[in-house]
């Protein structure tokens, strides 16, 4: 930022929380703490209090959040006292130093990096080797007595600022490097030798002013503001706002920007950087892990660019098994960095990951944070950490993200299927995925949009820019790049399969094909990935489901120990409720009785029903479906015994169970004995311009009751024959779609004589409940009313949804992404309840219902329940259960464990 544009903000100092701006750290003092992450952001933060611990961390200082916030609500200008405050922690950290910001005898070099509350990996911009012009590097060459190392340093720092302050497209500058190693006949960029360097300065610089139309700047402050104003402007670039989208950041947190004195890792054999773990990111054991580069700079190891070495033993992986140590290059360095790995896991509670820079053979800490891991990875660190007493159970329950528990359900490659496998890369991130091959992150968010189809995005090397692409992919691939390499960390970040640094492989963009183990695949080829092993395979490998390890059975006893709502499964089959039943559902929430009309030869007779024209004809064609229900409803019933089962009465129109093509009416015709012209008027017959709002749900039950009669005898007479085999059942049979109480009345009095006949029939005695899905907006609004025919209430919140508003799920994406781009939603409400509207409507109807009757049971069935943020609102209203789909049981166990530490219920 220039000179100019600090004047244009003097005068200007609202919306600033406090007064100071600017926080100094250094010589085993700090102005900050971990304690102000909100303010310092993580980065700065944990400077800070590594400081404070006595840790080797170079000198520096912070420029705050708010001064983030005040920049975008300012048009990008400065606080009026922020230049002075910069100015006097510029003069500290000189002193810290003794040496001279701009000095042409012992000049002092700065990094400029972001740092946000939260972490984002590459996401936003870093300036090393700010400091340098034409003067200060003669100076530094004179100080260091080695050319090379000044003229690499100060080629890295042109290529940066040219790049992130200047706009310059990057690969101008990789083009003109590669150029260079090309004329000297060499591979690696440690290679170069001073004077090749020195000489492409001058093609750096000449290659700013042709596409500026001014000189690279001489003047030191203006290249500092320069790199400030360009951090925090990457706040807003593209990729940081998909990230903060995907993760869930809010824009509003802002980031800070750490100005720190720079250590060289660049600095010749005796020199190197890398980042470490205090535990292995991947499986989460308690062992030491990570990677390094001799004569480097850090972006040089996350980009890829040079295989990097093991720190120890236990990091050798393929690529890197016959190459040196850090523990035998650097042993006093490395056991230095083990003993801080130690103390700073200690201190933060948490897995780290650390930065370290080693110039000269002493060792320095650049950043730690807590490290990003795999779903696998996360629940282990947990476990094993409440075993070791370093957190308690509730600390554990709180750190783990409930969607993480999802990803470890995840399937699997089928051991006993046949592998093609052309390649073998580095398992940088568990799990299995397969899709067809796309070579750059456009095509796949596209064809995963457009054509519905899985994808493995696969890159040379991965870059922040591909942060949508990675996402949209099931997962990636990659030529170049170690296990701490961006694709890998981003990977393990997402919960995606990834392989990494498979050094055979082959990458044409412009041909937009691969090669591998002597074969070509071409832009929509099938490969299969194995995140677990490295292993690249050709075609779809079939996939199996994942079990439930130790750790997430010990983690789920603990979460169950602390949570108020109840668990259930949507659950459709026996198999269904039998792997909810594995995975800790409390019963059934929502049984779709439709789903079986779908089922093998029933669907003729279903088909039969609806051609029916008369109540005798229906009742026939249902006497033929009557058996099948029975079976099914004694399947799930047997599988959950002791546990209740919400059972669904027939809820879709009739139209959706009738052929639409010519072919099938035709030959559903001759099936049934019946003309086309009859087929054909009936489905024209049932046509709606509305189904959504149509001819279903409880409005079958009022016009065709017998269809909801032979539904109930099914159910009841499968409870009875289960009960006489002393095997407990609690059927629910549930009513859908119901508006009004007298609807609902007419429908129960009959469903409720049934099954006391039958009852009464068999001579036995079962505890039935009769209630009904709360889905219509004036249901909730006269819930009372309801509730005095009802035994039960279940939130019905995907039509709840679309009716509160005024939305059709089917047609919503057209439009419904901008909303909440735009934030006029704060998330897609059919992912995760709107409390503003959809919420207010399930809560008056919990304080209405409970008001006719107090202890009347209320849960939700929706798509919803699966989803933590509306699990934890679930807890707050008030209601007993929530039901998910099997595979997502684990995860509203463990947010509704978390709601219950967090959230008190509110009262109805």
């Amino acid at each position: 930022m220039t000179r100019a544009t600090l004047d244009k903000s003097a005068g200007v100092e609202g919306n600033l929380k406090t007064k100071k701006h600017v926080y100094f750290f250094g010589g085993g003092v700090a102005e900050g703490s971990a304690s102000l992450k909100g303010l310092l952001g993580g980065k700065g933060a944990n400077l800070h209090e590594m400081t404070k611990l006595g840790l080797p961390v170079p000198p520096g200082f912070t420029i705050s959040t708010e001064v983030c916030a005040y920049y975008y609500q300012h048009s990008r200008n400065y606080p009026v006292r922020l230049k002075d405050e910069v100015a006097l922690a510029l003069r500290k950290l000189e002193a810290a130093m003794a040496a001279k910001f701009g000095d042409n005898q012992i000049p002092l070099l700065v990094s400029v990096r972001s740092g946000a509350r939260a972490s984002m990996p590459g996401m936003m911009d870093t300036i090393l080797n700010l400091g340098l012009n034409d003067a200060t590097v003669r100076a530094l060459a004179t100080q260091a007595k080695d050319e090379r190392f000044v003229w690499d340093s100060y080629r890295r720092f042109i290529a940066m600022y040219g790049e992130i302050v200047l706009g310059i497209e990057a690969g101008l500058f990789e083009q003109a490097l590669e150029d260079k190693k090309t004329q000297a006949g060499i591979k690696a960029d440690s290679e170069i030798d001073a004077s090749s360097l020195q000489a492409l300065v001058k093609e750096y610089k000449a290659l700013i002013e042709t596409k500026t139309g001014k000189v690279f700047p001489q003047n030191l402050m203006e290249q500092l503001w320069g790199a400030i104003g360009a951090v925090f402007g990457s706040w807003m670039n593209a990729r940081a706002k998909s990230y903060r989208e995907l993760h869930g950041i809010p824009e509003s947190w802002g980031t800070a920007v750490n100005i720190q004195a720079m250590v060289f890792g660049n600095w010749g054999s005796t020199s190197a950087t890398g980042v470490a773990f205090t535990r292995d990111p991947g499986t989460g054991e308690k062992k030491f892990f990570g990677e390094f580069l001799v004569n480097a700079q850090g972006e040089d190891v996350v980009a890829g660019t040079r295989t990097p070495q093991p720190v120890n033993e236990e990091s050798k992986n393929e690529a890197n098994k016959n190459q040196p140590t850090l523990k035998e290059l650097f042993p006093k360095s490395y056991e230095e960095l083990v003993g801080i790995a130690v103390r700073l896991e200690k201190r933060f509670k948490d897995m780290q990951d650390i930065e370290f820079t080693i110039q000269k053979g002493r060792l320095f800490i650049l950043q730690c944070r807590n490290g990003k891991r795999t779903a696998r990875a996360a629940l282990k660190i947990v476990v094993d950490m409440v075993k070791e007493r370093l957190i308690d159970q509730k600390i554990a329950i709180s750190r783990l993200k409930p969607q993480e528990l999802e990803r470890l359900l995840h399937p699997v490659l089928d051991p006993q299927a046949k592998r093609d496998v052309v390649g073998r890369g580095l398992a940088a991130s568990p799990g299995a995925a397969s899709g067809q091959v796309v070579f750059d992150p456009e095509t796949a968010e596209r064809w995963v949009a457009d054509k519905k189809t899985k994808v493995i995005l696969v890159r040379v090397e991965t870059s922040p820019e591909d942060i949508r692409g990675m996402h949209a992919s099931e997962g990636i691939l990659t030529a170049r790049g170690g296990m701490t390499s961006h694709a890998a960390v981003v990977a393990r970040g997402m919960g995606k399969c990834c392989v990494a640094g498979c050094e055979k492989l082959g990458v044409s963009y412009e041909r937009k094909e691969m090669t591998l183990g002597g074969r070509v695949f071409k832009e929509g080829d099938a490969i299969t990935l194995d995140g677990s092993t490295g292993e690249v395979m050709a075609g779809i490998v079939p996939t199996i489901r994942a079990g439930e390890s130790k750790d997430l059975i010990e983690l789920m006893t603990w979460a169950d120990q602390r949570r108020r709502l109840g668990v259930r499964a949507n659950a459709d089959t026996p198999a269904d409720a039998r792997v909810a039943r594995q995975f800790g559902a409390e019963g059934i929430g929502l049984c779709r009785t439709e789903h079986m009309f779908f089922n093998g030869e029933r669907i003729k007779s279903v088909r039969k029903m609806i051609l029916a024209e008369s109540r005798e004809e229906r009742e026939g064609a249902l006497a033929e479906i009557f058996p099948m229900q029975k079976q099914d409803f004694a399947g799930i019933l047997r599988e959950m015994q002791g546990f209740p089962v919400t059972i669904r009465l027939l809820d879709p129109p009739l139209h959706e169970f009738l052929p639409h093509e010519k072919a099938e009416q035709e030959e559903l015709a001759r099936e049934l004995g019946v003309s086309l012209e009859k087929v054909k008027q009936r489905v024209e017959g049932l046509k709606e311009f509305n189904p959504m709002l149509g001819f279903r749900g409880g409005r079958l039950g009022v016009v065709y009751p017998e269809i909801y009669i032979m539904q109930t005898r099914a159910i009841v007479e499968a409870a009875c024959e289960l009960a006489k085999a002393k095997v407990e059942v609690l059927p629910e049979i549930m009513i859908p779609l119901i508006g009004e109480a007298r609807e609902l009345k007419m429908i129960r009095e009959y469903v409720q004589a049934e099954c006391e006949r039958v009852l009464k029939n068999r001579g036995v005695r079962v505890n039935y409940k009769i209630g009904t899905m709360i889905e219509v907006p004036r249901a909730a609004l006269t819930a009372d009313e309801i509730a005095a025919e009802a035994e039960f209430f279940s939130f019905g919140t995907n039509d709840l949804t679309q009716m509160g508003l005024g939305l059709s799920r089917d047609d919503a994406n057209r439009f419904l992404p901008a909303y909440v781009e735009k934030k006029i939603y704060p998330a897609d409400p059919f992912v995760s309840i709107d409390e503003a509207g959809v919420g207010k409507l399930i809560q008056m109807a919990v304080y209405l219902g409970r008001k006719t009757k107090t202890k009347l049971k209320i849960g939700i069935c929706g798509e919803h329940g699966g989803d933590p943020q509306s699990v934890i609102f679930c807890h707050k209203a008030g209601l007993d259960y929530v039901s998910a789909s099997p595979y997502r049981v684990p995860v509203a166990r463990l947010a509704a464990a978390q709601a219950a530490r967090v959230v008190k219920v509110k009262s109805c």
